[in-house]
């Protein structure tokens, strides 16, 4: 509003004065300004009366001038307003403004003039208008106060303010006294302290003494004897030094003779002199008077030496002076004889003297001018040693910023290197960890599937996810794959893929899942079938011929070969030349061999004529590696595993770039020079190309680094050894070179491997020996390992050497040139060793994975030596791989050797003539013994598999026909000759069988291979289908196991409606009447009702029994459990269909082969393939012509068929259930179609095998003879029926086959002995084939019917498991389903127990009975019917205590006060007469205490003196502050803290708050929170007089015209100011004023409390006992305080206060009621305020502005002031109360009557 209002002003006005919201009360203060807007709006026509003076007369003037204009106006203003306004009260000036604004707007709108407006006006309200405004003047002269009664105060505070500090400097010139007469007493107490310090160490010191003489000095043996000797001694001593006293003054006569012998002399008797005499007092020296007769002496020996050299030096100096005027006497002399001749000799001895001197002059310039030469030529080369010291110093700075700077970026490199390297490592972990937790979390949710029982499969195939990096869950779905997958369909891919590769290996290798039992672990079969490896082997040999050659020189070379990696830097060529100096070895390094093919291409290096073979050969090897090159890389582009790395790819560019240059330059040079070219050595036309892509700015490609390095290898010796330099730096390097010095490929030789090794269900043991690779190209590679800042550190020393080389002064420009080359070299190494290093480092790990794969050939050297070791180290190292490698090759040699030596053994003359016969007899009988074999094996293999036994197969691979025969043939042959002699023949499969390798038609291998290719891969994707649907289908029966479960829970858990009926019942319950509860019939009543309840809730029970049986048994009967077993049947036997059809082909194949091998035409199959049958999921009837795979119908048993079975199964354990039985007997059905099917599957193979033999058998007789035919026709009918056959016919039957044979063999009689050679060998050669075609079929049969068997048994063990674990879940649901039932019965027992308890107790059940389900309990928290009422509390009662009045009694007193004297100053004399009143007439009204009513007058007058302020007044809101003790006093820190909150409260700053402000702000203190609530209701609780205290004080000094009413929280606080000294209370009141601590000048006395009356002698302490605590202590503060006046800050009281601050302190808002009456203090207030300004122009604030208050304090009018005003001084009233009941205590109880003659 303020602000608005002085926009008004200052734009819209234009007052002469500017004004703002800060100076707002200030500016209007005088009425000067309010006059002014009147003027301007034509309604002040007196204006130019206004005055602008701050003086009480000029305020006066212009206020009553200002009143009748408002009045007429209708503008509210009295003098209330006026001395609001004139005392700057906030808020005044600015109510007005608002009121006269709003005024003269409403004026401006109608336009009415000031005459106008008083012309309206009725002349009544003009006079009486008059008369109101003399009466506003009187009483606003009664308001200000008078001059002369102010400077009457100031003469009486100045008079008191001088006594005060006459007393005060009395009092310390006593205490000066005092303190003078103490420090006098102390300083002779110290004085004498230390006498007796000083005495008691004298006397220390001389026991001390005493004692060290009689520990020293020994017992003496006789005075006589010791005293004797002294005398003796002495006299020796005094002699000696009298004979050395004659001595010296002897030899001191002597001293002028010889000067230096007497210097000497003199030192040396003054020292042994000096030393004698030392020496003679030394012995008695044991005092401090010795000692200072020794030092004089000592200092006099010093004197007189002084004064001897003194007198010597003198008499030389005399002597010398004394000879040179000697010498000058004589020269004269000599002279004036010489001159004593003619004058002409004068003249010419002048002359010549003359010549001389100018001679002597010549000379001396001459020596002067050569010396200045000499010098300047110094001068000039030292400074060009200066400039060039100078020079290199700036160079060695410049080098060493330079290198720091190299060392900067290494380091940025290095930091980005490892960043790189820790980001990887980061994702890596992160992924890791990802990883772990899909692994937790899966883990946890498949607990939770299988009540913590995982399956060992599912947590196998987790663990392979986890470790090979794929993720857990399900990242999208496979089952419809687009044309393009996204990345996660990709990856699900590859996780299937993974699993069921695992999968496969187990079922391959029979482990894990697919492990055996314990009863087939004795009949394993061999694990391969040699005889179909060797026959896959053969065909694909046949079909696909391998290219690879080993390539192993014949006769290995003793060179040795290597290379020396390393850094830059790292010491390679340093240690190569030491190491050639030592070997003879040739050193190649790449780039003097470049530089030296390019210096070869300059010279025209033309090959010679003399070798014409060897440039041919050379250019042969040259297209032979660049073709081998250009295959390797299409194969790594293509074929490669592995990516190409980013070193690979820039160097594959420059090939192809290199390619296509050559093959220009080429086309070049055979249009121009073709001729010339080809002269050239290959050397140089390398030289050549190299040349030519460095001229273009290009790198020399790889392949041409490599054919260079060939080159000069190819020109080394073969015996000489050689090492390369620095070479290969790349892996792409070290390829190629191993690829052109061996000649073959590792990449080639790994393709070709992997070509080879295609079979995977058959492999040939003979064949798949790996072929050896070939050694590698070099025996060694050094490695020279050196840390990067090593490297820096040596090329910074390798470019410093140049700066501290000297070189002479005559050489310098040479010097310079050969520096400026050095720098320039020096900066493009600088300018390439990060280049290098990091080339090296992004190379190496590749190096050295290709260095250590096959064989490790690197060793690693640590370089970091010094150049000597290192080079140690080297020879070393080179010293040993030497020794190996002549090693290696005495080896390859031995072995070659020992060979050689067998091929000679093998190569001897054949054996005897004997043995063709034998061989010629054998035949004859060896095929019989062949031929049976198979036979009788397979035979007893059909029984065995019958009777469901096997036979153990041989770890060797032998079959078991062979074993059979061997055993069998002794005890069978008895007709044939004995032959012990002969060894066993070998068994078809075994290591010593040779295999029959006869020729087969071309046709074959092509077909056959991709045959056997497609059987492979149809049987591995079969199997690996069906394991990945078993797989699936584990997962599908946890989860759905887990969510029959989970379901049956939900049901059993569903609501039901039994609380209802409980609610209804404990409803009608309590709504019986009072009077029946105790009546018997009602009781027996309620009892039936009770039993009426528990059998309706025990029939909901049972409902939901049968409810949750039935949902069970419809569990049971739902077909899931049944089409699962269906499906999983069915996967077993597509397993079984597989391995089904894996025989049949496999013995198509072989079938094939040996019969185009035999020469014949293969068979025609018209039989199909045998098909296991599938069992049918669904009853539908399907036609069989649409049918690919048979299907049979399962076989369900009824219940009614299960009940005849009486035999106990292992899946029902326990009681029966027979709910469950008909799973168990489907169960039996199952298993025995399972069964069924196997023993089919079997027989199916056993009757192929059989059929097989038998038209082997068939085509043999029709090979034989027609006679035999019908012979074996009936043996071959026997074969066929050979399972219903005995063992003795089978026996018989081998003997007939036995003898079969040599018969044919006797039939031909016409044929020629050739022919029957040739005939036999025929045979024989049939009938090995034979031999071998069945065993590998009857090797299949057996591996077959093995992997069957297990299936069938794997089968039932996966059928019972999981039968077992659905018959476990259906047995949980029962069990849960009991326990629920049992549960619920017993909660409604619980309930009957709790309805009989209250019923026999006659109690209502006040809280709900809660029963659900399994649940029954009382629930406390819900009441079916209300509590009753509690009774009421009476309010609180305040009591009378000790005379102290009641909250409500101040309260009428206030009210009685405030309609009397609205202001809150009252007259002393009616203030008197009221309370006269009040305690005279306070019978029945109960406005005072009871102690109040003896007080009489002249009592009551004391009381009121006390509340006196400035003679005449009386503050009543003082007098009920003061009768409303006991409260807490607060200290000074208290009121600021409570002023600080009433401020943050009031946020428009307005001074004034509201109730609910005050209340929120609090005192000083809060409410009694110790008051104890009595446990009776009916006893009101304790009155809390705080809390009460604290709002009547807001209603004390609230403003109550103001609605809400307004607290002017300062003016409240100012009374709480108020302290027992008068002084401290002026403090208190200025520092609540201003709001920070106001400390008290240092002149200022100790505080003295003084008593406010002659009447009474008592302390305030005693007046209030209970507040003595808080002012001792805080007067024990002040004291303090005034003791630490030298401690308080400098810079205190720097506070500024305002002249209405001041005034509001002084008399501040104390306003009269009655102006007539008071006329005295407006005079008071008056005098105040001029004075006020008198001090404030005194100080400097000539416009009043505010003033320091330390400057304030300072002023004596102020001192006068504070020290005589006792406004803030607590009155003592509870005395004159105690005394009062003390004289009536005594005198007797006063009658009414007295009282009122008393008053009168």
């Amino acid at each position: 509003m303020s602000e608005i209002l002085c926009q008004w002003l200052n734009q819209e006005v234009k007052v002469s004065q500017t004004v703002s919201p800060k100076s707002f009360a200030k500016a209007f203060s005088n009425g000067y300004l309010i006059g002014e807007i009147l003027h301007k709006f034509e309604l002040q026509g007196d204006f130019s009366e206004f005055s602008e003076s701050r003086v009480s007369n000029a305020k006066l003037n212009n206020f009553s001038r200002l009143e009748p204009t408002l009045h007429l106006l209708g503008v509210q203003f009295d003098q209330n307003v006026a001395h609001n306004i004139i005392t700057e009260k906030p808020g005044a000036a600015t109510k007005l403004l608002y009121q006269l604004y709003i005024v003269l707007q409403k004026k401006k709108k109608s336009g009415l003039t000031g005459v106008e407006i008083q012309s309206i006006q009725p002349p009544a309200n003009i006079r009486q208008q008059s008369m109101k405004s003399e009466a506003f003047r009187d009483r606003l002269r009664n308001l200000i106060p008078r001059q002369t009664d102010f400077n009457l105060m100031r003469v009486t505070h100045r008079f008191q303010e001088k006594y005060k500090h006459m007393k005060e400097d009395l009092v310390h010139m006593h205490f000066e006294k005092l303190q003078k007469f103490q420090k006098l007493k102390e300083e002779q107490r110290s004085f004498n302290i230390e006498k007796q310090r000083l005495n008691r160490r004298r006397q220390n010191e001389i026991m001390a003494k005493i004692q060290a003489a009689i520990i020293q000095i020994p017992k003496p043996a006789s005075n006589r004897t010791l005293r004797a000797l002294e005398a003796q001694k002495m006299m020796k001593k005094k002699k000696e030094a009298e004979d050395v006293a004659n001595e010296i003054k002897k030899f001191e006569a002597l001293i002028k003779k010889d000067l230096q012998a007497k210097e000497s002399a003199s030192k040396t008797s003054a020292d042994t002199a000096g030393q004698t005499t030392t020496d003679l007092l030394n012995t008695y020296s044991d005092d401090d008077y010795i000692k200072k007769i020794q030092k004089r002496l000592e200092e006099d020996a010093f004197a007189r030496e002084q004064r001897e050299k003194r007198r010597r030096r003198l008499l030389m100096d005399q002597l010398i002076a004394h000879e040179a005027q000697e010498e000058a006497y004589r020269e004269e002399q000599l002279i004036n004889r010489l001159m004593r001749q003619s004058q002409q000799e004068r003249r010419i001895a002048v002359q010549l003297m003359h010549v001389r001197h100018e001679k002597e002059v010549l000379w001396q310039n001459r020596i002067f001018r050569e010396k200045q030469y000499e010098e300047r030529r110094l001068k000039d080369f030292q400074d060009a040693l200066d400039r060039e010291a100078a020079l290199a110093r700036q160079a060695k700075i410049d080098f060493e910023e330079q290198a720091i700077r190299e060392r900067e970026i290494h380091e940025q490199i290095a930091v980005e290197r490892a960043q790189a390297r820790y980001r990887k490592h980061y994702t890596i972990c992160a992924v890791i960890l990802d990883q772990i937790l899909d692994l937790s979390t899966k883990v946890a949710d498949y607990r939770m599937l299988t009540n913590n029982m995982i399956p060992y499969k599912l947590m196998h195939d987790w663990k392979e996810l986890f470790f090979n990096g794929k993720p857990i869950y399900e990242q999208a779905s496979i089952k419809h794959l687009p044309a393009k997958p996204s990345a996660e369909q990709l990856t699900e891919l590859e996780k299937r893929d993974l699993l069921d590769n695992n999968d496969y290996e187990e079922y391959k290798n029979m482990i894990g899942e697919w492990a055996l039992p314990e009863e087939m672990v004795d009949n394993i079969p061999p694990s391969n079938n040699n005889i179909l490896g060797h026959v896959i082997h053969r065909l694909v040999e046949k079909s696909h011929p391998p290219q690879v050659k080993s390539t192993i020189p014949e006769l290995p070379s003793f060179a040795i070969k290597g290379c020396l990696l390393g850094k830059t830097f790292s010491g390679k060529t340093t240690a190569l030349k030491a190491l050639q100096k030592d070997f003879p070895i040739q050193i190649l390094s790449i780039d003097t061999l470049v530089q030296e093919a390019i210096k070869a291409f300059h010279d025209k290096e033309k090959i010679s004529e003399a070798l014409p073979t060897e440039k041919e050969a050379e250019e042969k090897t040259l297209p032979v590696l660049q073709e081998k090159s250009k295959e390797t890389q299409d194969l790594q582009n293509v074929s490669s595993p592995y990516p190409v790395s980013e070193d690979a790819l820039p160097e594959m560019e420059d090939k192809t770039i290199l390619s296509t240059e050559t093959n220009k330059t080429t086309k070049v040079e055979e249009v121009t020079s073709s001729d010339s070219f080809s002269e050239l050595t290959v050397r140089a036309q390398l030289g050549a190309k190299s040349e030519k892509l460095l001229k273009k700015g290009k790198s020399i490609s790889d392949m041409l680094l490599v054919n260079i390095l060939v080159n000069a290898i190819n020109e080394i010796p073969v015996d000489q050894g050689w090492v390369l330099d620095g070479f290969p730096m790349t892996l792409n390097q070290a390829k190629l070179l191993e690829e052109a010095l061996t000649g073959c490929s590792r990449e080639v030789l790994e393709l070709e491997e992997k070509k080879t090794q295609i079979s995977t269900l058959a492999i040939d043991p003979t064949a798949s020996k790996e072929v050896p690779s070939p050694p590698s190209a070099l025996d060694f590679v050094m490695l020279l390992d050196i840390s990067d800042n090593s490297s820096l550190d040596r090329m910074n020393d390798t470019m410093t050497e140049g700066f501290s080389s000297e070189t002479s002064h005559g050489d310098i420009a040479q010097h310079v040139t050969a520096e400026n080359q050095a720098t320039d070299e020096d900066q493009n190494l600088r300018d390439q060793i990060q280049h290098r290093i990091i080339g090296f480092l992004d190379n190496w790990p590749l190096l050295e994975q290709w260095f250590t794969e096959p064989e490790n050939i690197l060793i690693k050297i640590n370089a970091e030596i010094d150049k000597e070791s290192l080079c140690h180290k080297v020879k070393e190292m080179f010293t040993t791989e030497i020794t190996k490698k002549e090693n290696k090759v005495k080896k390859k040699l031995e072995e070659k050797e020992a060979e050689k030596k067998e091929e000679v053994l093998l190569a001897e003359p054949p054996p005897p003539p004997p043995e063709p016969e034998k061989e010629k007899e054998t035949p004859s009988k060896t095929p019989p013994a062949k031929g049976k074999p198979p036979s009788e094996s397979f035979y007893g293999k059909q029984e065995s598999l019958q009777e469901g036994k096997g036979k153990k197969g041989s770890p060797k691979g032998k079959s078991p026909g062979g074993k059979g025969s061997v055993k069998k043939s002794p005890a069978d042959s008895t007709d044939v000759s004995p032959v012990p002699v002969v060894p066993p023949p070998p068994k078809p499969g075994s290591e010593e069988w040779v295999y029959v390798d006869e020729p087969i038609p071309e046709e074959i291998p092509s077909f056959l291979v991709p045959y056997w290719e497609l059987i492979e891969n149809s049987y591995i994707n079969s199997i690996k289908t069906v394991l990945r649907h078993l797989r699936e289908e584990q997962h599908s029966v946890i989860s759905y196991l887990y969510e029959i479960r989970t379901n049956f829970q939900h049901f059993l858990r569903r609501p039901d409606h039994k609380q209802d009926f409980v609610s209804q019942w404990q409803a009608d319950f309590n709504a019986l009447p009072d009077d029946l509860w105790d009546d018997e019939e009602t009781k027996s009543e309620l009892h039936q009702r009770v039993n009426d309840l528990r059998d309706r809730l025990w029939d909901i029970c049972d409902a939901r029994k049968e409810e949750a049986e039935q949902e069970r048994q419809d569990i049971i009967n739902e077909s899931w459990l049944q089409d699962s077993i269906v499906i999983k049947m069915n996967h077993f036997f597509s397993l079984m269909q597989a391995e089904l059809n894996r025989f049949q082909d496999t013995k198509r194949l072989l079938q094939d082969y040996y019969r185009g091998m035999e020469g014949k035409i293969p068979i025609d199959d018209i039989k199909r393939f045998t098909r296991v049958p599938l069992v049918q999921l669904d009853n539908r009837e399907i036609l069989e012509s649409q049918l690919r795979i048979p299907l049979i119908s399962r076989i369900s048993i009824s219940p009614d068929s299960t009940m005849s079975k009486p035999k106990t199964k292992a899946i029902l354990k326990g009681k029966i259930d027979y709910s469950l039985e008909n799973v168990e007997a489907n169960f039996e059905a199952d298993e025995k179609l399972l069964m069924d099917t196997w023993q089919q599957a079997s027989l199916a193979i056993s009757h192929m095998v059989a059929a097989e033999i038998h038209q082997r058998l068939m085509e043999e007789e029709k090979e034989n003879l027609p006679a035999d035919t019908k012979e074996r026709s009936p043996q071959m009918g026997t074969n066929k029926k050979v399972k219903k056959e005995p063992p003795k016919k089978k026996k018989a039957d081998k003997k007939a086959k036995g003898k079969s044979p040599p018969m044919a063999e006797v039939t031909p009689v016409t044929v020629t002995a050739e022919e029957i050679a040739q005939m036999e060998k025929r045979k024989e050669l049939m009938l090995k084939i034979k031999e071998e075609h069945l065993a590998a079929l009857q090797f299949e049969e057996i591996a077959t019917q093995f992997r069957l068997e297990l299936i069938k048994t794997k089968a039932l063990a996966f059928l019972e498991d999981l039968v077992t674990k659905v018959v476990d879940v259906y047995k949980l649901l029962e069990k849960w389903l009991g326990e629920k039932y049992l549960n619920e019965m017993a909660s409604v027992e619980k309930l009957t127990e709790v309805a009989r308890y209250h019923i026999e107790t006659s109690k209502k059940i006040q809280n709900e009975l809660y029963l659900s389900q399994e649940d029954f309990f009382i629930n406390g928290d819900v009441k079916v019917f209300p509590d009753p009422p509690p009774p009421v509390r009476p309010p609180p009662v305040e009591k009378e205590e000790n005379g102290t009045l009641t909250i409500e009694q101040l309260d009428s007193l206030r009210d009685q006060f405030l309609d009397i004297a609205p202001k809150g100053i009252i007259g002393h004399k009616a203030f008197t007469d009221i309370l006269l009143d009040l305690v005279t007439l306070n019978l029945g009204t109960n406005n005072l205490p009871s102690s109040w009513m003896h007080l009489t007058q002249p009592e009551l007058q004391e009381l009121t003196s006390s509340l006196i302020v400035n003679s005449e007044f009386v503050d009543w809101r003082k007098f009920l502050l003061v009768i409303s003790m006991p409260w807490i006093i607060p200290m000074e820190e208290e009121l600021l803290e409570t002023l600080q909150r009433f401020k943050a409260v009031d946020e428009e700053q307005l001074g004034t708050i509201t109730f609910e402000q005050y209340m929120q702000a609090g005192l000083w203190f809060t409410r009694d929170e110790d008051t104890k609530i009595p446990e009776n209701p009916l006893e009101p609780l304790p009155f809390n007089r705080q809390e009460h205290l604290i709002e009547f004080f807001f209603r004390l000094f609230a403003d109550h015209e103001k609605d809400p009413p307004q607290l002017d929280y300062t003016q409240m606080l100012l009374y709480f100011a108020c302290h027992p000294d008068a002084v401290e209370g002026v403090y208190r009141a200025l520092s609540v004023a201003i709001g920070t601590h106001v400390f008290q000048p240092i002149k200022t006395p100790p505080v003295i409390v003084e008593k406010t009356s002659s009447l009474t002698d008592m302390s305030p302490f005693e007046e209030y006992p209970e507040l003595e605590g808080n002012f001792v202590s805080e007067e024990g503060e002040l004291r303090e305080d005034g003791e630490r006046k030298e401690e308080n800050p400098e810079n205190v009281n720097t506070e500024k206060i305002s002249m209405e601050r001041l005034l509001k302190v002084f008399q501040g808002g104390k306003e009269v009621q009655d102006p007539n009456r008071f006329a005295s203090h407006l005079q008071i207030e008056n005098a105040f305020s001029e004075n006020f300004v008198k001090v404030f122009q005194d100080l400097g604030a000539k416009n009043l502005e505010p003033v320091e208050v330390a400057i304030l304090l300072k002023h004596p009018f102020i001192e006068d002031l504070i020290s005589n005003y006792s406004d803030y001084k607590i009155p003592d009233i509870k005395t004159i109360l105690q005394r009062s009941e003390h004289v009536q205590g005594s005198d007797g109880e006063r009658t009414p009557s007295r009282l009122i003659e008393e008053k009168k």
